[in-house]
C-alpha cells in the first residue's frame, strides 16, 4: 500500500534534515542528488523546512558557474542549546553548544573532595548555569553528562558504586531540580570516549573496536557493529576487576585492587615509574593522572629521539621546559614526537650508554607488558580486530606505546588486532557527551 502524501513528506523531511545533519548546509540541488527526489519535491520540503523553523539559509555555495550562487540550506543553529558534562571524582567540566554542536562556552571547576556532597553539588550545577548564561542560552534542551561508574540499563540512573563521590549521583538529581524542561542523559565516560573516537578519533575507519581507558581508574568500551554493548547490569568493559598476574592478591566484588587496575591505574603507572627510576621520589600524587601521562609522555619523547637531555632527571611531570620533578634540568622543548612522524625507534633495549634513556626504555617497555594483559583478554573474549589505547595515558604514549603493546599481542593472542593510539585523550568524553546531546536533540525535535 502506498504512503499518504503526509507520511510521504514526513519521510522525505526526515531524509532531509538527516542529511544536513551529517554533512551540514546542502544547496537545493545537492540535496536533490543526494535524496534522488524530484526537483519540484526538494523545493517543497526546503520551502515547508523553512517555514517551520528547522532550517534556514546560511550561505551560498561557492561554485563557479553563471548566474547566482546556489542558496545553502543548514539546520537552524539557535533551536536549541546543549550541555555536555565530564564528571571525575576531582572535578568537573562543561561545555555548551548550539544544535549543530558549535561550542559556545566553555568551563570546569575543581571539587575538594572534603567539601561534602551539598556543597560539591552547588558548585557542579552552578558551573553548568553559568555557562549557559555566558553561551546566552536561555534553557538548556539537553543535559549529557559522563561520568565514571555502573549506569542501570534499566532506569538510565548512576548506580551507586564503592570508591566514587557520594555527590556524583546526587548531581543528576539536582540538574533535573534545577533545570526541569531540560532532558538529562548519564553515560559512562568510557562509553562516550569511545563513541567520539569512532566518529572523530582514532577509530574512525572501525564499526566494531574495543577502547581502553587508561587514566585514575581503568575501563574498557565495547563496541560491536557500531553499537555500544553495555552488558545485563550494565557493567561490560570493567577490565579494571580483570584477575591478572602480577598483583599482590585478586579484586573482590567491592574493590578492583588486585585486578587489571593495580598494573595499568595511574597510580601504578606512577610506581613503576619510580621503580624504573624514571620518577623520583617527589614526584606527582599517586593518584593523579595528569602526572601519569606526563610521564609517560616525557619518556615517549626521549626514547623516540633517542636521548633525555643533557642532564635531565626523569621526575615528575609539568612545564615544558622542565624535567618532570620541576628542577628545569633539560627536559626537551616539546613533549611529543614530531608531527606526523613516526618514532625512529622502538627497540626494547636501544643501544645507548645513557641510563636514563635505557630507564626510559624499560619503564616503556615494562607498561607495555602490563597492558597486553588487558589487551589480550580483551582480543580472546571477542575478536575486536582493533584496540585503542585511551585517556590521556593512552594519548600520551602515542605510537610509541601502542606499537610496543602491538608486538606482545602478536607473541601471545592468535587473533590479528590493530593497537592504537587515542586521538582525542581525555577530551574525548566531553566530545562524546555533546555527540550524544547532539544526536538525542536532533531526534527529539526532527523525529
Amino acid at each position: 500500500m502506498p504512503a499518504s502524501p503526509s507520511t510521504a513528506r514526513a519521510i522525505n523531511d526526515r531524509l532531509a534534515l538527516r542529511l544536513l545533519q551529517q554533512e551540514g548546509p546542502l544547496t537545493a540541488g545537492q540535496l536533490k542528488q543526494r535524496t534522488g527526489l524530484s526537483r519540484p519535491t526538494v523545493a517543497d520540503l526546503v520551502e515547508r523546512l523553512t517555514a517551520s523553523g528547522l532550517i534556514e539559509m546560511v550561505g551560498e555555495s561557492g561554485e563557479q558557474r553563471r548566474g547566482p550562487n546556489a542558496r545553502l540550506y543548514g539546520i537552524v543553529a539557535d533551536r536549541a542549546y546543549l550541555a555536555a558534562l565530564d564528571v571525575r571524582t576531582e572535578g568537573v567540566s562543561v561545555l555548551v553548544s548550539d544544535l549543530v554542536g558549535r561550542v559556545l562556552a566553555e568551563a570546569s571547576v575543581p571539587i575538594d573532595g572534603d567539601s561534602g556532597t551539598g556543597p560539591a553539588v552547588e558548585q557542579a550545577v552552578a558551573l553548568v548555569e553559568r555557562a549557559a548564561k555566558e553561551a546566552g542560552a536561555e534553557q538548556l534542551h539537553t543535559v549529557a553528562i559522563g561520568a565514571p561508574g555502573l549506569i542501570d540499563p534499566t532506569t538510565g540512573e548512576l548506580r551507586d558504586t564503592t570508591g566514587l563521590p557520594a555527590w556524583h549521583r546526587r548531581l543528576v538529581a539536582a540538574l533535573h531540580e534545577r533545570l526541569p524542561d531540560a532532558r538529562i542523559v548519564v553515560e559512562n565516560e568510557t562509553n562516550l570516549a569511545a563513541l567520539a573516537e569512532q566518529r572523530d578519533g582514532a577509530a574512525h575507519d572501525r564499526d566494531t573496536f574495543v577502547l581502553l581507558w587508561l587514566g585514575m581508574g581503568i575501563g574498557a568500551a565495547v563496541v560491536l557493529d557500531g553499537v555500544v554493548r553495555r552488558g545485563a547490569s550494565g557493567g561490560a568493559g570493567e577490565i579494571g576487576f580483570l584477575p591478572v598476574p602480577g598483583t599482590r592478591g585478586l579484586p573482590s566484588a567491592m574493590d578492583c585492587e588486585g585486578g587489571f587496575h593495580s598494573l595499568a591505574g595511574a597510580g601504578a603507572v606512577l610506581e613503576l615509574a619510580r621503580e624504573c627510576g624514571v620518577l623520583g621520589g617527589g614526584g606527582a600524587a599517586a593518584g593523579d593522572w595528569g602526572g601519569a601521562a606526563e610521564v609517560v609522555r616525557w619518556a615517549v619523547a626521549g626514547v623516540g629521539r633517542g636521548e633525555l637531555g643533557v642532564g635531565a632527571e626523569v621526575a615528575g611531570a609539568v612545564g615544558a621546559d622542565e624535567a618532570p620533578d620541576g628542577t628545569g634540568t633539560g627536559r626537551p622543548d616539546s613533549a611529543t614526537t614530531d608531527a606526523g612522524q613516526p618514532p625512529p625507534t622502538r627497540d626494547a633495549t636501544p643501544g645507548t650508554d645513557d641510563p636514563q634513556l635505557a630507564s626510559a626504555a624499560r619503564f616503556l617497555d615494562t607498561l607495555a607488558d602490563r597492558l597486553a594483559l588487558g589487551v589480550a583478554s580483551v582480543v580472546a573474549l571477542l575478536d575486536p580486530g582493533c584496540v585503542v589505547l585511551g585517556g590521556e595515558v593512552g594519548q600520551a604514549g602515542g605510537d610509541e606505546l601502542a606499537v610496543r603493546v602491538a608486538e606482545r599481542i602478536v607473541r601471545m593472542s592468535p587473533l590479528p588486532a590493530e593497537v592504537r593510539p587515542s586521538v582525542l585523550g581525555g577530551a574525548a568524553v566531553l566530545r562524546g557527551a555533546l555527540l550524544t546531546a547532539q544526536d538525542g536533540a536532533q531526534n527529539d525535535l526532527f523525529g
